[in-house]
């Protein structure tokens, strides 16, 4: 007997798609698929080698019918919980900022839109302290989740190797450190840099300057020197700012008060360049007629400033579908044994600023 089907006769109300006002079964889902029980059975407890179609009109059954699998009897059988661990690392105390940055909103859309299809759950977690990260590795080894789903702020984290140590499963966006074998995804950062610096030449903006991220972030590291190389060697200004809206403003006043002839602005995320047309507007300077200014991301702050940014868009939900994809392919044993490694690729998307 599959898990799925000890969960006949024991739902509660009245199911939608049965009209006996009993809870539908697994034979419910087969008849309305036009498929056979075990068939669904496979798609239900996440076989992964089901054609696409038939997975799609499983679904489609399931939720006509309102079947649901007893995730209790099912974990029995695939031991799995049915859960993952989404992981946000060393965002401080301040979790709001987390909530307000428009890039981890788009991780989790990301998430929960690949989990979806697969009855699979993420549970937010923070880590950033020693007793947080414990409690993550508890978690995952109590059986809580099946894998963690990593987003780091910090380039020290030691989260990722603890992991690792731990033989849990766990996919980071992000490259990690040197000797810590984790499948993981990231974006070719520096070509994105190297695309804003040569648009912004295009326009004609011969003094340039830059908003970089935290020194300790190895993105926006790569973000800032691949602006400057596709410089060929001309004096960029750098001030690190701390990716939010209040940083791109502070470094924006103090890149005037140093060069006040400036007429091209690269920011390392969509939210500083936002505020640096804030302070540019303050300072009477007309975008992009004056000021050109370039962002990283395409997140919403993206569409919502004004002038709406130019900005090198990264392609956030479909890396977290593929964080998605690596996870349970790990967790399943699909995974080659060494690490993953997928790179995505950066694109400029012109809108008014630049």
């Amino acid at each position: 007997m599959d898990a799925a089907s000890t969960a006949t006769g024991t739902g509660t109300g009245t199911a939608t798609g049965t009209g006996t006002g009993t809870a539908p079964t697994l034979e419910d889902v087969a008849r309305a698929a036009g498929v056979s029980r075990a068939t669904v059975s496979r798609v239900v407890n996440g076989v992964r080698n089901v054609d696409p179609a038939i997975q799609q009109a499983v679904q489609r059954a399931v939720a006509t019918t309102g079947y649901v699998p007893n995730r209790a009897a099912r974990s029995l059988v695939t031991r799995r919980s049915g859960a993952v661990a989404l992981v946000v690392s060393g965002a401080g105390a301040d979790t709001g900022r987390v909530f307000q940055d428009p890039f981890f909103g788009r991780v989790v859309s990301g998430v929960v839109r690949a989990l979806r299809p697969r009855g699979v759950h993420p549970v937010l977690l923070f880590a950033d302290g020693e007793a947080d990260r414990a409690q993550v590795i508890a978690y995952l080894t109590q059986g809580g989740g099946d894998g963690a789903l990593l987003v780091t702020t910090d380039g020290r984290d030691p989260l990722p190797g603890l992991l690792a140590r731990a033989g849990l499963p766990a996919v980071l966006f992000a490259r990690p450190a040197p000797g810590v074998p984790l499948d993981w995804v990231d974006l070719r950062h520096r070509d994105g840099g190297a695309l804003a610096a040569r648009h912004l030449l295009a326009r004609g903006c011969r003094r340039l300057v830059a908003i970089g991220g935290p020194e300790d972030v190895a993105a926006s590291r790569e973000r800032v020197a691949g602006f400057r190389e596709a410089l060929a060697g001309t004096a960029v200004r750098v001030a690190e700012a701390d990716f939010t809206l209040d940083g791109g403003e502070q470094a924006m006043r103090a890149l005037l008060a140093e060069r006040p002839d400036l007429d091209g602005v690269f920011a390392a995320n969509d939210l500083m360049a936002q505020g640096a047309c804030l302070v540019l507007r303050e300072h009477g300077r007309r975008i992009p007629e004056d000021v050109a200014v370039v962002g990283f991301d395409d997140s919403g702050a993206a569409v919502a400033s004004r002038p709406r940014l130019t900005t090198v868009r990264q392609p956030v939900e479909e890396m977290a579908a593929e964080m998605v994809r690596l996870l349970l392919d790990r967790v399943s044993g699909a995974a080659a044994p060494d690490p993953v490694e997928v790179l995505f690729d950066p694109e400029l998307v012109v809108r008014d600023s630049a």
